[in-house]
């Protein structure tokens, strides 16, 4: 019928005033403000995993005990076993040849010819020079041994001039790299055709003058440092 009274609907006092403490209980209110921690709580838990996936795939385990950074102890003996020594004919003798190994200048036995060191400098110089750049045999090499010196150094014929017992090389002495330089003078002191007032005379094959060199024990525990001290005054 026109213009019947309608009652109007019925709605709580808290739905339509927003300032009554009633308003904040309803439940997609509390679900909106639930729902940044939920989705921050799974991007944590997603990385975590994520991580831990990354480092199985990693072949990385995770310990509790702290791990030392500094370098790893050397495994190398840098010494040969009696049975790899190397053998020699009836008429060569062994000769200190000095290798690299560690870092560090280590003698191994060589054999040389027995009336090497007997027919001069030139002579003993090259049979040890000989065994000095030769590559070292397997059992040397599973040792940890190696050489600096190049194959391709010689020994050439001495000059007028040059003082007694001087070697001259095919290449600057100061042109070698240091570790074959100390090689080569370490190994050279050891014979006593090859040291001169107490130093080994080397030169090259330019005009330069011979210079003698010192095997020091710093030569020996450092080459790669340059610790080969040339001796100038050789009068």
């Amino acid at each position: 019928m026109t213009g019947a009274f309608r009652p109007e609907p019925r709605t709580s006092r808290a739905s339509r005033d927003p300032r009554d403490p009633r308003a904040s209980r309803d439940p997609r209110a509390s679900r909106a403000r639930r729902a940044p921690r939920r989705r921050a709580a799974v991007a944590v838990l997603g990385a975590a995993l994520a991580a831990v996936a990354l480092a199985s795939g990693c072949g990385i385990r995770t310990t509790s005990v702290p791990v030392d950074a500094g370098a790893a102890p050397s495994r190398v003996p840098c010494k040969l076993p009696s049975a790899d020594v190397t053998t020699r004919s009836p008429d060569s003798v062994a000769a200190p040849v000095y290798l690299v190994c560690a870092s560090q200048l280590v003698t191994v036995d060589r054999p040389v010819p027995a009336d090497a060191s007997g027919s001069g400098a030139p002579a003993a110089a090259r049979a040890l020079l000989d065994q000095v750049r030769q590559a070292p045999p397997e059992s040397e090499r599973r040792a940890g041994f190696s050489t600096a010196v190049p194959a391709g150094l010689r020994v050439e014929p001495s000059r007028a001039g040059d003082p007694a017992g001087t070697v001259r090389l095919s290449s600057q002495p100061e042109d070698l790299s240091e570790v074959a330089l100390a090689q080569l003078v370490c190994t050279y002191a050891e014979s006593e055709a090859l040291v001169t007032k107490g130093s080994v005379v080397l030169g090259g094959p330019g005009e330069y003058p011979a210079r003698g060199y010192l095997c020091t024990s710093q030569t020996k525990a450092r080459p790669q440092d340059g610790t080969t001290p040339d001796v100038l005054d050789l009068d």
